[in-house]
């Protein structure tokens, strides 16, 4: 049992229809290891911004804030789950929201596996081979979207043109949602401080 927990998820990124269908279709994905994978995600980008080589890090140290890792990596996460399940929904997707999250998380493993290592080797590297680094880098983002590209489509059982569109619609409605968002906070922003000027201004007159 232990030996498919780890096995799984390297098998899934090699052999992705095989890996997502096993996940959907005979239980083998764990929605903790996913869940895992995203931490992992998170150490990683942390580790990428502090360690990384000055050859390849441009971000001021000064200017590091964990947090802001952790929240920009898990809202967009949480963000497309939550807006890809919404427009499935509307599709006549199969997906439940943990197959969603399941897929997506998977989805993340060789971003994770292939960064960490070349975060620590970029301390090594010169100038001629930073580009050995972007080059890696790039092939893990597109992995990635490979990757969660079969995963959508094997969870909801789509075929590769509707899932082109649903990817499309759930980018939209990503969009939308941190438009609304940002609106509420814009707006209850203004609302609490038009109701504090009021209180001061009453405060101050008795």
């Amino acid at each position: 049992m232990k030996q498919d927990f780890l096995k799984f998820p390297l098998h899934l990124i090699v052999r992705p229809f095989d890996g997502f269908w096993d996940m959907k279709y005979e239980g083998k994905g764990k929605l903790k290891v996913a869940l895992l994978i995203l931490l992992a995600l998170i150490l990683t980008t942390i580790l990428q911004k502090q360690f990384a080589g000055f050859l390849v890090n441009r971000v001021d140290p000064r200017t590091l804030n964990s947090l802001d890792d952790l929240q920009f990596t898990i809202l967009p996460f949480l963000l497309f789950c939550i807006a890809n399940w919404s427009i499935t929904t509307l599709m006549e997707g199969e997906g439940k929201f943990k197959e969603i999250v399941m897929a997506t998380g998977y989805a993340l493993l060789p971003i994770v596996l292939i960064n960490l290592p070349m975060t620590f080797i970029s301390r090594f590297m010169t100038q001629e081979e930073t580009a050995f680094y972007y080059l890696l880098n790039s092939i893990s983002a597109i992995w990635f979207v490979v990757l969660l590209f079969v995963g959508i489509m094997t969870v909801h059982q789509y075929t590769p043109a509707k899932t082109v569109l649903t990817m499309a619609l759930t980018v939209i409605a990503m969009g939308f949602v941190v438009f609304i968002a940002t609106l509420a906070f814009s707006l209850g922003s203004q609302i609490y401080w038009f109701i504090y000027d009021v209180y001061r201004e009453l405060i101050f007159r008795t």
